[in-house]
This record gives C-alpha cells, structure tokens and sequence, in this order.
C-alpha cells in the first residue's frame, strides 16, 4: 500500500513536469515553468480509493481525492486560489495536530509542527490578502482542483505514522498541483510568490516522506 502511494505522488508530480516542460512558460520568480491542467493524463481506477470530482483522474487504492466544497468555480483567481488553500491549509493542520498527539516518530512529530507552524503564517497572510484585494466578494468555489486527503484513514491495523504519511502525501501532492497552475494565472505578484515557497517547502517534504514510508514500512 505505501509503495502503491509513493507510486501515485510520483507520477502526478511527473505529470506536472511533463506538463509544465510542455508549456515552457516562466513565472514567479521561480524558475519553475507553469502549468497546463487540460493536458493532465487520466488516471484510471484501482480498488480501495475514494476520489470525488477529480478532474480527469479516477481511484487509487490508500489514496483520497476531496474536491472542493463547490465545483462551479467564480470570481478571479487569486480569490479562488486563496479560498481553496486557506480550506487545504486548515486539513493540513488539522491532521498534524493529530499527529503531534498520536505520532510514533519523533520525525513525524516534528514535521507536523513544521507544518502547523509555516502553515499557519501563510493562513494569516492569505486571511491578510483576501480582505485586502476582496473584501466585498463573497466566497468563490474554489479551483475546482482535487484536494488530496483532508483526513487520515480510520483503519487502525496500520500504525499511525504509516496512515499519517499516506495522508499527508497525497495532501501535498494536490497543494503542489495548486500552486504551479497559480505561478502561471495568478495576477498578483505575492501571490507567485507563495505558490514558489509551497511548492519548494512541499516537494522537499515530499522526498522525505517517501524516504520514511520505504524505511520504515517497506515501501
């Protein structure tokens, strides 16, 4: 199972590089290229895995795909941006704030408060952002992009560390997803800017998490 995982963060990153390379379009200060949601390949299912409004991406086993609350995207896009990261920062939180309970590792017990910490200040500064730019503007639906998962599985035959990275996984995945397509159409400039550090932070703790899942659990 944390092999098969490991298997869907590495080919949807995969797909953001074939993607971006497609595009070869620059942004953000970055230096990483943008990226084209319609030329994404489906992903066909396999049992186990729950995936609800994905768009072009079907089920993967240990693996969910929450979409966001409302699939009828409006308003522009950096509203939409801040509305669906502020909603995946909040499940990103809330499962490391578990974890600071219930982890075995005191690796895991110390990425969870990386991520609550540098989480929360971006949550502020997306709080800061959203009043500022779009203070009359009612909640929009979001990107209309998967979120990954929003909470760990409930299944208690495996170890808590084990669920917890499985989770959190995929629940980068989808952010990095998030904030390649806003360093290519989002219209502010702190907004790129955010996009480049998630993306750098997230990618880096996505190679360690895999490193952990295989040492740790054979993955």
């Amino acid at each position: 199972m944390a092999k098969q995982v490991i298997m869907v963060v590495m080919g949807l990153l995969a797909a953001l590089a074939l993607t971006a390379c497609g595009q070869g379009t620059a942004t953000g200060g970055t230096g990483t290229a943008g990226m084209n949601t319609t030329a994404m390949p489906a992903m066909t299912a396999m049992p186990g895995m729950s995936m609800t409004a994905m768009p072009a991406m079907t089920a993967m086993p240990g693996m969910s795909m929450s979409a966001v609350p409302s699939m009828t995207s409006n308003g522009p896009f950096d509203a939409q941006f801040i509305d669906s990261m502020t909603e995946h920062h909040r499940g990103a939180i809330a499962m490391a704030q578990q974890a600071l309970k219930e982890g075995q590792h005191p690796e895991i017990k110390q990425l969870a408060q990386n991520i609550i910490t540098s989480q929360q200040q971006e949550l502020e500064q997306m709080a800061n952002w959203r009043k500022q730019w779009y203070q009359t503007l009612a909640p929009t639906g979001g990107m209309a992009m998967a979120m990954g998962d929003m909470q760990l599985s409930t299944d208690t035959s495996k170890p808590f560390d084990q669920r917890f990275l499985t989770a959190m996984l995929a629940h980068h995945a989808a952010a990095v997803m998030m904030a390649k397509q806003a360093q290519t159409k989002a219209e502010h400039p702190e907004i790129k800017q955010l996009a480049g550090a998630i993306i750098t932070a997230q990618a880096g703790e996505i190679t360690q998490m895999q490193s952990w899942t295989k040492q740790w659990y054979g993955g």
